[in-house]
């Protein structure tokens, strides 16, 4: 993570996903208003020193090239085990056709492939919502350079 220009300066920034094609899948989610929920493993944040998410904080979101891309708040956070996600934050984050069963199947091919998985690892989920969608803002700032 890193911090933002402008507006910003001080926001998180970070990118869904693990993979430059999954960072601009899910932002695709975000910005079309699908997507309102996010988690990761809680063992992320301890060893990487990444910052817990807040109620009321604003991070901005990159592409899948790393440009400034979208600014979401978070409006709840709860520290969850794998096994008891539910199928309304399945729906919420908004991926595949959003069930319990496509979430749980494809968080754990994710978890699997960056740091490990258990049914009983712990996971930050995080209620967010889109601010602002920043890409006119930052296609004008690009033609006026």
């Amino acid at each position: 993570m890193t911090a933002a220009a402008g507006p910003y300066a001080d926001a998180v920034t970070f990118a869904f996903g693990d993979s430059p094609v999954m960072a601009d899948e899910l932002l695709a989610l975000v910005l079309a208003g699908i997507k309102t929920a996010t988690c990761g493993a809680l063992r992320d944040y301890a060893t990487d020193g990444e910052a817990m998410p807040a109620v009321g904080r604003r991070d901005v979101v990159l592409d899948g090239r790393g440009r400034r891309a979208a600014v979401i708040e978070t409006t709840e956070v709860v520290v969850r085990r794998f096994d008891e996600v539910d199928a309304a934050f399945a729906r919420d984050e908004g991926e595949g056709d959003r069930t319990l069963v496509y979430w749980r199947a494809g968080h754990r091919a994710y978890f699997e492939r960056n740091g490990g998985f258990a049914p009983d690892m712990e996971l930050v989920c995080e209620r967010f919502r889109l601010m602002e969608d920043l890409r006119g803002a930052e296609l004008e700032r690009l033609t006026h350079e």
